[in-house]
Formats: structure tokens, C-alpha cells, sequence
């Protein structure tokens, strides 16, 4: 894989990781933490909804969860809730059951096993992966990466100037300096690396782009710390 410099991939995790829901699934006393609004439409954060985005990762605590997690998961929600608030402008087909299930597995991998994974999900007020109210949330989640690969991947343009200079002044550098003496591949063998390296790097910044101006035409209110 391609040493690089800093990408701005985690913002697109984030959104990878959160979803798209307003739904409690835990049963406790709930609280409002924050809410997200544009004109007429207004999204609440709750705590229940960033105790569930912290159950989604591996190896997190959850009893007692972690101040800096807490914070960290808020913050990722509302800008989820941003994509969610611009998603619902445009039209969107429903994803289908194969792909729900598809991203469940895919959530699966990077736990130990389903029974793990299942009692993280326990913790938070899920009965299984089966539970409807969490199919719900991973159907939503969905359509939120799909808004994001419409609006910041489907237009994102890569020259060959751009992959040239990428191979020449970071691909070859940082591959001397891990591997000194070891041949180093041809631009060719790279080039679909360092496209796909390119493409993210550039999603990741307009996406960035696009969080800081939409926080100026929304309004974000932090009611109470989580």
C-alpha cells in the first residue's frame, strides 16, 4: 500500500460509520445533546444515538464510555446529520435487502464474531442483527454513502499530470526511504494505486469543503455535553 502524505479520509469514514437516524433504540432515559436544522427541517442528536455510533467500533468502551469517545462520536454525527439534511433533497431509490445484509457482514469483519458483535449491540438496546429498528439504521447509512458518492465521487477528475507528479515527488521518495535497495516499481505497475490514492484525496477535500459551508447555512445548537 501507498505511503502518502495526510489524507483527509477520515471525514469519509466518519460518514461511513454513522447513521442516519433519529430512531432510540436503547431502552433508558434518553436525552436531546444537539440539534442540526436547515429552514423547516431539524434533526436531533441524542445520547442514545452516540452510545449506538460508538457500538460500531471495535474496541471502544461502552460501560462507561469515554468523555474523549463521547465527543468524538458527536461531533461525526452531526456532520452525518448535515449529509442526512442535503441527501433528502435529492431523490433516492431504497437500498435493497442483499445490500443491507452485504454491509452487515461487512460491519461483521471487524469484529470477532456476529455473538461479539451481537452483544455490543445488546449493550445499546438491539436485540440482534436481525432487529428491525437496526436493519432500519444500516438501510439509512446506506443512502447517506450513497448521496456521498453521487455528489463528491461520481465528478472528481484525476490527470495524468496529476498521477505523474504524485509517482515522481511522493510515490518514489517514500518508497526509497522504506525500502532502500529494493527496486523501485515502474509507474505503470502504480498507476491504479496512485489514481485511487488521487480520487479519495480529492473526495476527502471537497468534502471537507463542503462540511464548512454547510455549517454556515445550517444551525447547529450543542444543548448539553454527552
Amino acid at each position: 500500500m501507498i505511503q502518502t502524505r495526510r489524507l483527509t479520509l477520515s471525514i469519509i469514514l466518519a460518514v461511513a460509520l454513522a447513521a442516519a437516524s433519529t430512531i432510540n433504540a436503547q431502552q433508558v432515559v434518553d436525552k436531546t445533546l444537539a440539534t442540526v436544522g436547515s429552514g423547516t427541517r431539524t434533526q436531533l442528536i441524542t445520547y442514545s444515538d452516540v452510545i449506538w455510533q460508538l457500538a460500531l467500533q471495535p474496541n471502544t468502551p461502552l460501560d462507561p464510555p469515554r468523555k474523549r469517545d463521547l465527543d468524538q462520536a458527536l461531533e461525526t454525527l452531526i456532520n452525518q446529520r448535515i449529509f442526512a439534511i442535503e441527501a433528502a433533497r435529492l431523490p433516492r431509490t431504497t437500498p435493497s435487502e442483499t445490500r443491507i445484509a452485504a454491509e452487515v457482514g461487512r460491519i461483521l469483519q471487524y469484529f470477532p464474531s456476529t455473538a461479539a458483535f451481537e452483544t455490543r449491540l445488546k449493550q445499546v438496546g438491539f436485540d440482534s442483527v436481525k432487529d428491525d429498528a437496526f436493519q432500519r439504521l444500516i438501510e439509512q447509512r446506506l443512502a447517506i454513502e450513497d448521496y456521498v458518492e453521487f455528489r463528491f465521487g461520481s465528478f472528481v477528475v484525476v490527470t495524468a499530470e496529476e498521477e505523474n507528479k504524485f509517482y515522481r515527488e511522493t510515490f518514489v521518495p517514500d518508497f526509497r526511504r522504506r525500502s532502500p535497495g529494493i527496486v523501485i516499481p515502474t509507474f505503470e505497475e502504480k498507476r491504479a494505486e496512485i489514481r485511487e490514492v488521487l480520487t479519495s484525496e480529492k473526495k476527502g477535500l471537497a468534502i471537507e469543503k463542503f462540511l464548512d459551508e454547510a455549517k454556515r447555512r445550517v444551525t447547529v445548537v450543542n444543548l448539553i455535553e454527552p
